[in-house]
Parts: structure tokens; C-alpha cells; sequence
């Protein structure tokens, strides 16, 4: 008897005219089914925005998580890198929002309001020059993914929010521009970090128009969309205010 296997190569079974048309019409329901399924999805994903929101609900949620995540790790002693100022570029202007029309700098004021919605303070530049001057070189990031090391310079946020008890209390810092056209809303904590500043100088000279004079914001913990140009108005509020970005589909948090 032999020690080697005969293999034999079953025939190709032929398929009759009916077993062909329901095969076709089984692939045809199955695609179609996906189909369905997928479009079923892509309703799920892109429909039923929360009122006054611009993306679905459901992704809206994702950036809500990821908001919690990050202000779950947040501490004020996890300082963003700094750099020798000698690093220090010009910063493309990469948002005219609340900026398209110059103001009259010198009479330039800005309002702080209280938790009660009353204004419970009115400033000139002078008043922001009069606190403590700080400088940082560190790396500006948009959330469109370019960078660039700059050094802005001005006084920290928590300076200025020690002249007002209100501040110790409330929840968010709500702002927005002379013009009322861009507009964020914080939360307390990141504005106290010791990096965020009401800035008033970028590279050293005064700020341009463009990018923001007479004060904006800076925070290298926070992506550029919350860093608002030209302040006219500082709300401390136990209500989180509406934030430009956010209400196009953007991330409320914006955390680094």
C-alpha cells in the first residue's frame, strides 16, 4: 500500500439560472441593508443638534467628556514650557473676529460686571499698567495646528482679579469685545493660572490692533480660539457664558 494521499479537487459546482438570481438578490438586500445602516449612522451622528448648538448632540457630548478629562488633570503648579525670548517670532494674525474696524485706543475703557449681572468697575489703560508686569516667551497654539514661540507681556489675570471679591466666588470669567462680535467664556480656575495674563505687549512692543490692542488674553494652557483680542467687558459669573467658538462646533474647554 502506498504511503502517499491521492488529493482530488472537487468540481466547480455549475449554478442553475434560480440559484444565481437568489444569490443576486440576497447580495442585493445585504448591501442595501448596510446601506441603510450606514445612513441610519451618519443621521445619528450629524442630526438633532442640542438647541442653540451647531453639531449633533452626540458629538457634542464626545467634546463634553474630553472637557472633563482635561479639567480633572488641570493644576495650577503644571506650567506650559517657556523659552528664551530670543526664540521669539512675529504671530501670523489668524482671526479678525471682534477686530475688522480700529478703535480709538485712548478711549478705550473696560467693564467688569458682577455675578448679578451689575457692573461693578470701569478701567482705563492705566489702571492695567498701574499692576504688576510680567513677561512669557512660551509656544502659542491654534487649534488649526501651527504654533509659533512668542512673548506676550502684560499682568497676570489673578492681579487683576484680586481687586474684586466677586472673582474669589464665580464660577466663569465671561468676555467679549467692543463690538460684541467674539466673545468666550472661561472657567474660573484656568483663569487664575499663573500663566494666563491680560496682555498688552507681544515680542516686546505694544500690541497692534490686529492682535488685539489695547489688552487681549493670553494662556498657553489654552488653545488660541479662548484667547480673545481687544477686551472690553470681564463678567464674573456663576453662569457659563456663550463662547464664540464653541457655539460652532468647537470644544468649550480648549485645554493643552
Amino acid at each position: 500500500m502506498s504511503d502517499q494521499h491521492e488529493y482530488h479537487k472537487s468540481p466547480l459546482k455549475t449554478l442553475t439560472q434560480e440559484e444565481f438570481d437568489v444569490r443576486g438578490r440576497r447580495s442585493f438586500l445585504t448591501g442595501l441593508l448596510a446601506l441603510g445602516l450606514g445612513g441610519a449612522g451618519t443621521v445619528w451622528l450629524a442630526g438633532n443638534p442640542a438647541e442653540g448648538d451647531r453639531i449633533a448632540a452626540p458629538l457634542r457630548g464626545v467634546h463634553d467628556f474630553n472637557s472633563a478629562v482635561w479639567q480633572a488633570f488641570y493644576s495650577p503648579d503644571r506650567l506650559s514650557p517657556t523659552f528664551d525670548p530670543s526664540e521669539a517670532r512675529p504671530i501670523r494674525v489668524n482671526g479678525r473676529h471682534g477686530v475688522r474696524e480700529e478703535i480709538d485706543l485712548d478711549a478705550w475703557t473696560l467693564d467688569v460686571v458682577g455675578p448679578d449681572g451689575q457692573t461693578i468697575g470701569n478701567h482705563v489703560m492705566a489702571d492695567l499698567t498701574a499692576l504688576t508686569f510680567e513677561e512669557m516667551t512660551i509656544e502659542h497654539k491654534c487649534v488649526e495646528g501651527w504654533s509659533e514661540i512668542v512673548t506676550w507681556g502684560g499682568t497676570a489675570f489673578a492681579n487683576f482679579a484680586a481687586l474684586y471679591p466677586e472673582a474669589a466666588e464665580a464660577k466663569f470669567v465671561n468676555m467679549e469685545t467692543p463690538d460684541g462680535q467674539y466673545y468666550v467664556s472661561l472657567d474660573r480656575e484656568s483663569m487664575l493660572h499663573p500663566q494666563t495674563l491680560l496682555s498688552w505687549e507681544l515680542n516686546g512692543a505694544p500690541l497692534t490692533q490686529l492682535h488685539g490692542a489695547p489688552v487681549r488674553l493670553a494662556m498657553p494652557h489654552k488653545y488660541g480660539i479662548k484667547q480673545i483680542k481687544r477686551i472690553s467687558r470681564i463678567e464674573f459669573s456663576n453662569e457659563r457664558g456663550p463662547d464664540y467658538w464653541t457655539e460652532r462646533g468647537y470644544d468649550w474647554y480648549a485645554g493643552l
